[in-house]
């Protein structure tokens, strides 16, 4: 079942309500009382209609195959929920759940059981739940269900302003920006009382938070002197850009060696960069590096099965964004849909220990020998670069395979494409690239012609 933008919307709205009924129901048979444990003071949990809408994004081709559809709800489940939890930790320094002292659990984030049950509730939501759901809401008029979404969106948005606003005006770290300023101006001149009642259901849902308690027992934290250092956001950005061109070069001499060619590896127009490569050594550097001491055997298990998935999500969104895939194992003995094969997610859970054991250490003393100023100036600039590229990269893309319809640029924009980027120049740097055919099956560009 292929799942549009629309759908996808839906799918998020109606599981975060589900999952701020099941939240409520658990809360109240906990503390015999009726408690809105939502961050939203709307009826509504967005980290399960996240969850749901990545089951349908990333899963929905696995409907057939159970146990990996299983398995994949587990791993969406897993890493919606530590990322939300570990970005709440982060901002408040303090967790707003904690399973720490139940058994099977992972750094109080979540307890094995809870994945079984993320698992259990993909193979369901995407075998049985997610066709009858969206056969009802497109029973309502298109223009209906048109004004419903922009309606519920623009109530949401608002929603997530103030109470973001409030939690942050109970810690007192409301931004001195004009915005926020603007934003603060606003809420008192709506009525304090509307932030009062945010503050109050906000501490009783999640005592952690309340003022006073989350910065108990904080020393002042004393200026860094050291340039990116631990494995935070300025660390992050330049293990990025390492692993982006050392991926793409050793891409580039695997293929020499296998294929008896030089082949371009890049996923961007500009430069040796290739993004899978690049965010996947963040990717496992931000999971894995409070586990630098693990054993060996832990580290290539973690490896193996968040890479497998890392590379399958990023098949999945080339396909769904630019209509491209970019890799196809078809033709490797267990494969998961072309998208992975069991050999490379072995790759993945070696490389995974190369690099944490051996080549993050050496990579991180580089970063963290240059220069604190210019260190900052230099990542900006680089975050920059890669936005503008990744932006152009994917415009060129879009248009490279719209030319295929449409060969006749229709406005300034595809005029310059056609330029800049014509077929010879895209063909040159994704060799490999394939699109969609007629009868469904992936062919590479020229056979389409």
């Amino acid at each position: 079942m292929i799942y549009s933008w629309n759908d996808l919307f839906w799918i998020f709205i109606v599981y975060s309500f589900v999952g701020w009924c099941a939240g409520v129901t658990a809360n109240a048979l906990r503390r015999k009382s009726f408690i809105n444990t939502g961050f939203l003071n709307l009826p509504l949990c967005p980290v399960y209609g996240v969850i749901g809408a990545a089951y349908c994004m990333f899963l929905s081709e696995l409907q057939d195959r159970l146990f990996f559809l299983f398995l994949g709800g587990t791993v969406v489940g897993f890493l919606v929920i530590v990322v939300t939890g570990v970005i709440l930790e982060k901002v408040f320094n303090k967790k707003w759940w904690d399973f720490s002292r139940a058994r099977f659990q992972f750094q109080g984030y979540l307890t094995l059981w809870q994945l079984g049950l993320f698992g259990i509730a993909a193979v369901i939501c995407i075998r049985f739940v997610n066709p009858f759901l969206l056969k009802a809401i497109h029973m309502l008029p298109g223009r209906l269900e048109l004004i419903l979404g922009i309606g519920l969106g623009i109530v949401i948005v608002t929603d997530v302003i103030f109470c973001i606003a409030t939690v942050r005006q109970m810690h007192h770290l409301v931004s001195r920006a004009a915005f926020f300023d603007q934003l603060q101006d606003f809420t008192d001149n709506f009525g304090n009382a509307l932030t009062r009642r945010i503050q109050r259901r906000m501490t009783k849902a999640y005592p952690a938070i309340s003022a006073g308690k989350i910065f108990a027992g904080l020393k002042q934290k004393e200026k860094a002197t050291v340039f990116a250092q631990g494995c935070g956001f300025y660390k992050l950005v330049w293990l990025f850009m390492i692993g982006a061109v050392v991926g793409d070069i050793a891409e580039t001499i695997f293929c020499r060696f296998t294929m008896d060619e030089w082949m371009s590896r890049s996923s961007l127009v500009w430069g040796p960069f290739s993004i899978v490569w690049g965010f996947g050594c963040s990717f496992l550097s931000a999971l894995l590096y409070r586990y630098r001491d693990r054993s060996d055997r832990y580290i290539f298990m973690c490896g193996t099965v968040l890479g497998g998935f890392y590379e399958y999500a990023c098949s999945v969104l080339s396909e769904r964004v630019f209509g491209t895939v970019f890799w196809d194992y078809s033709k490797i003995p267990f494969n998961l849909g072309g998208r992975i094969n069991l050999l490379y997610c072995f790759f993945w859970g070696i490389a995974a220990v190369i690099w944490i054991k051996i080549l993050y250490p050496w990579f991180s003393g580089w970063i963290e020998k240059i220069p604190m100023r210019a260190g900052k100036i230099l990542t900006w600039i680089v975050i920059a670069f890669m936005t503008v590229n990744m932006a152009v990269s994917g415009l060129a893309l879009y248009r490279y395979n719209d030319r295929l319809s449409d060969p006749w640029p229709d406005n300034g924009l595809e005029e310059f494409l056609d330029q800049r980027f014509d077929d010879q120049r895209m063909e040159k740097i994704y060799p490999n690239a394939k699109v969609a055919g007629e009868d469904g099956t992936w062919q590479k560009r020229d056979e389409m012609k």
